[in-house]
Parts: C-alpha cells; sequence; structure tokens
C-alpha cells in the first residue's frame, strides 16, 4: 500500500459523519498520544461518579468495582472486536436485588449475605448468553422486528429522563459548584477551541472540583487517611467464598430472586446500544452484531459479580461524553478502562475522586443525561417514525409515563409475587415491556431492520 493511499485512507477515517449529522472523529490516533490520554481520563471521571456510588448504596467494595469496570470495558471491546465505543460500569437495575438478599443493616454493609448475592447476580448474566446465543442462531432480524424506533427511541429517551432526577439531587447538595461545571461544560463545548471543545467534561469537573475546595466544601480526611497501594480483590466478599461450603438454599433464593432482573437489563442493553449507534452513525447490531455486545456485557456482569464487584453495564454517560465530544474512536474507551484499572490499586487516587463534590457530579451529568434523551429524539426524527398513526402516539406515551413515572426503589416500584418469588421491576423495565408488547400486538407495524 502507497504512503498515499494511507493518508488518504486516514482522513476518511478521522473525520467521518455521526447520525447526529455532525463531523466526528473516528481515529484518535490523529489527535495525538497526550490528547488520547486525556480523552480517556474524561470518560473515566464521567463514569466515576455513578459507577462508585452502586458499591455505595449496596456495601460492595470501591476499588473492586472500578477494576473490573475497566477489566470489563476491556473484555467488552475484545468481544465486540474493539468496534464498539460503549464503557462497562455498574448496574443501578440490580439495586433492588442486592436490596432484598443482603440488604444493608444500619448503613452498614451486610458482608455475610452480599457473596449470596452476587452469586445471583453472576446467574443473571448467564440470561444474555442465551439471548445472545438464540440471536446467533435464529437471526437479529427476528429479534430486532421487537424493537423499531417508536420502541427505542422513546426508551432511549427516558434513559436520559430517569436518571436525570439523579443529577438535579446531586446539583440540590450545593447548586453554586453545580453551576460552576455546567457553565464550564457549555462554554468550553460552544465557544472552545481546539482540545478545549473536545474536553468539556474533564474541564468542567476539575474547575468545579477546584472552585469547591477553595471555598472550603470539600472534605480531604478520605484522602488523607488512604493507602497509596492496595489490593482490590477480598476473597472473603466473593461469591467464591459461599460457592461449595455456603448455604445452598440461599444461594438457590439468590439466584431465582435476582435472575429475572436481566429481562429488563437486557432490554435497557438494546437502547443503549441503539443509542450508541445513533450517535456515532454507526449500526453496532448489525455489526460487530447484538449477539456480541450482549455476550460481552453478561460475561463482563458474571466475571465482576463472581468477584465481588456490581453487574455492568453499557454506561449512557459515556454515550452522552461521546455525543458533546464527537469523538468515537473505541480507543479512548479502552484508554479510560486503563485508568479505572490503574485507579483499583490506588486507594490514595480512589479518594481524591471519591472526595468529587456530589455537586460537580451533578452538574456534569445534567448536561450528559440530557444528551441521552437528545439522541433518543434524533433516533426518531431520523428514522422518520409517524406520529399521525395512533398506535405509535400510543406505544410512545405508554413508555415515556411508565418509564418515568414510576420511581424505582430498593423494594421494587412494580413488585408482585409468582409463588413463593417476589419479583420488583423499575419503572425503566415497565415501560419498555409494555412498549414491546404493545409494538407486537397492535396492528400497523411498517418497521423493517437493516442490516447496514
Amino acid at each position: 500500500m502507497s504512503k498515499k493511499k494511507k493518508t488518504t485512507q486516514s482522513t476518511e477515517v478521522k473525520t467521518g459523519t455521526s447520525a447526529l449529522g455532525e463531523a466526528g472523529i473516528y481515529d484518535a490516533r490523529t489527535l495525538g498520544t497526550p490528547k488520547m490520554l486525556l480523552l480517556g481520563l474524561q470518560h473515566m471521571f464521567a463514569m466515576f461518579g455513578a459507577t462508585i456510588l452502586v458499591p455505595m448504596l449496596t456495601g460492595l467494595d470501591v476499588s473492586t468495582t472500578l477494576l473490573f469496570a475497566g477489566l470489563g470495558t476491556l473484555l467488552f471491546h475484545l468481544i465486540t472486536k474493539g468496534r464498539v465505543p460503549a464503557f462497562l460500569g455498574s448496574s443501578f437495575a440490580y439495586l433492588g436485588g442486592y436490596a432484598a438478599v443482603a440488604p444493608m443493616i444500619d448503613g452498614v454493609a451486610n458482608k455475610a449475605m452480599l457473596p449470596y448475592a452476587c452469586f445471583g447476580v453472576a446467574c443473571s448474566g448467564l440470561l444474555y448468553l442465551v439471548l445472545a446465543a438464540l440471536i446467533k442462531a435464529f437471526g437479529v432480524e427476528k429479534v430486532m422486528r421487537f424493537f423499531p424506533p417508536i420502541v427505542t427511541g422513546p426508551i432511549i429517551i427516558a434513559i436520559g429522563l430517569t436518571l436525570s432526577q439523579s443529577a438535579i439531587d446531586n446539583c440540590s447538595a450545593d447548586w453554586l459548584v453545580a453551576l460552576v461545571a455546567i457553565v464550564l461544560v457549555i462554554v468550553c463545548n460552544i465557544w472552545g477551541k481546539g482540545m478545549v471543545r473536545i474536553v468539556p467534561i474533564i474541564i468542567g469537573v476539575i474547575g468545579s472540583y477546584l472552585f469547591a475546595a477553595v471555598l472550603g466544601r470539600v472534605d480531604f480526611t478520605a484522602v488523607r487517611e488512604a493507602q497509596w497501594f492496595g489490593l482490590p480483590i477480598h476473597w472473603n466478599e466473593t461469591a467464591f467464598s459461599v460457592l461449595g461450603n455456603g448455604d445452598s438454599s440461599m444461594l438457590i433464593t439468590a439466584m431465582i430472586t435476582i435472575m429475572p432482573i436481566a429481562l429488563a437489563t437486557m432490554v435497557e442493553h438494546i437502547g443503549d446500544i441503539s443509542a450508541i449507534s445513533m450517535t456515532v452513525g454507526k449500526n453496532f447490531i448489525a455489526s460487530p452484531g447484538l449477539h456480541r455486545t450482549l455476550t460481552g456485557d453478561g460475561i463482563a456482569t458474571i466475571l465482576a459479580s463472581l468477584f465481588g464487584a456490581p453487574a455492568n453495564t453499557t454506561y449512557g454517560e459515556n454515550t452522552g461524553v461521546l455525543s458533546l465530544t464527537k469523538v468515537y474512536d473505541p480507543v479512548v474507551i479502552r484508554i479510560a478502562a486503563g485508568f479505572a484499572i490503574l485507579f483499583a490499586f490506588s486507594p490514595k487516587v480512589a479518594a481524591v475522586i471519591g472526595c468529587m463534590p456530589t455537586a460537580t457530579c451533578g452538574g456534569v451529568s445534567l448536561v450528559l443525561y440530557g444528551m441521552i434523551s437528545a439522541v433518543g429524539v434524533r433516533n426518531i426524527v431520523e428514522t422518520q417514525v409517524d406520529f399521525t398513526k395512533s398506535r405509535n402516539v400510543i406505544i410512545a406515551a405508554l413508555i415515556l409515563v411508565l418509564s418515568i413515572g414510576i420511581k424505582y426503589s430498593a423494594a421494587g416500584a412494580l413488585a408482585f409475587q409468582l409463588g413463593s418469588l417476589n419479583i420488583s421491576l423499575s419503572g425503566l423495565a415497565v415501560g419498555a415491556i409494555v412498549g414491546i408488547v404493545l409494538n407486537a400486538i397492535l396492528p400497523g407495524k411498517d418497521f423493517k431492520f437493516e442490516m447496514t
């Protein structure tokens, strides 16, 4: 291959056009190594607040969570041939499962029961592999006919809007600090030049963090007490600690209690992959294939749970970063995964990031969650969903109202018993299931999935 031909191809990769109609950077190597590292750090900051919140709410270890968020992401990229720019962080969908099997006692982690909950979550990851095998055997077209834009679009919108309450709650901790983060992100993204425009999130985080520190609103006690180096895996807190010598009845109970949650998270997974596809302008459901993304997500969840970390899921925060920066190269996500793994071995560094003001996370998340919903709106517009049809109006309306209106709690927003089994579903799960069922039974379907 000639040198001239290489140059031409590099230009084509670098300056493609996304489904959002804007030029994007598909080859971050053209920016240089220092800028790529900075972009990776930005993605790491974007996922950090939500990722460490799950272990804080369940009692799982933060360092273990960071380690397997990074490893899970790298494993996902390996299985998906390195094509999908997705980061896998802690899943909030399983909070009800952890609360049912290993409820915290007066705010203290239930260390005796957490390994059983982790085993149940690991078993739920097997359902991802089952669905992936069915898609591989019968074809993605037969599955995706249940997920047309009239279903995935509102689900994507709902993903952003349901997360928005947490962003507002975080901002409410200190609106001044949150406002600094929001303003910095907007100013850098709209009026920034060069690299400043590409890394608005990290600038917003650092600027807001420093602002809060100067005002004396950051408690660095945890940083002073943390060690510089520490192993992120605690064997007595892994699922392996109860396999073979644990209570077999509790293992079965945890498995039965938690596995149904995967039915909802798999629907969310399809919505997330659709959102990433729309953002980047590539059909990742067709190539490398939904069976591969599900397999990657499922195996990452199994691995993380067995070693005492929360279930993994594709992260909307990082999809928001993709949409904001227009840098779509999966290599940048893998760099972020590397940072997460590195920080997992340093409690001191993790504490510095952990001391980040809640309002800083809230301000940045406010923008990112809105970007997710905007991608969903774009999905509906670009595919020209016909809202003169009553069926489409009804499907979209019910998905949005149920997803946003039903508030998920530890006890489950929609809880019911099936024999001796207690099942609880989040609003997003209910909305997605209702949308899928209505689309399947109502007349007037005109969507045809294209493998392009």
